[in-house]
């Protein structure tokens, strides 16, 4: 097995040990405060997602800041024109429209809008 297939696999077991713990009952009400969990449908796969990101409130919107985003391509999804996405936050689903964007420094956020 490859070096990025191990990769991969940690991050994946990484995940979904964040999603678990942001749906207990005492400390997903404390994680939810700072994650929220992300889904949405490929743009060339046509198949759905989700995946724990870390996110801020700036008045009605969400904001995604992507760590390393080099190295993931998820937000590529909301290039462009962006395209729809659920965040998921202390239990409740919040649909919006989600829009790519690197500034001049290579930083990616993803910035999200209700629908």
């Amino acid at each position: 097995m490859g070096q990025e297939s191990l990769l991969r696999r940690g991050v994946g077991a990484f995940n979904t040990g964040v999603v678990a713990l942001t749906n207990a009952p005492v400390i997903g009400k404390l994680l939810g405060k700072a994650f929220a969990q992300i889904t949405y449908t490929g743009r060339r796969s046509g198949r759905t997602f989700s995946t724990p990101v870390n996110y801020r409130r700036s008045g009605d919107e969400y904001l995604i800041g992507v760590a390393m985003p080099d190295k993931k391509s998820w937000w590529r999804n909301f290039l462009d024109e962006g395209a729809p996405v659920t965040l998921r936050i202390d239990g409740i689903d919040h649909p919006g429209h989600a829009i790519a964007h690197r500034d001049d420094r290579g930083r990616v956020t993803v910035r999200v809008r209700p629908a």
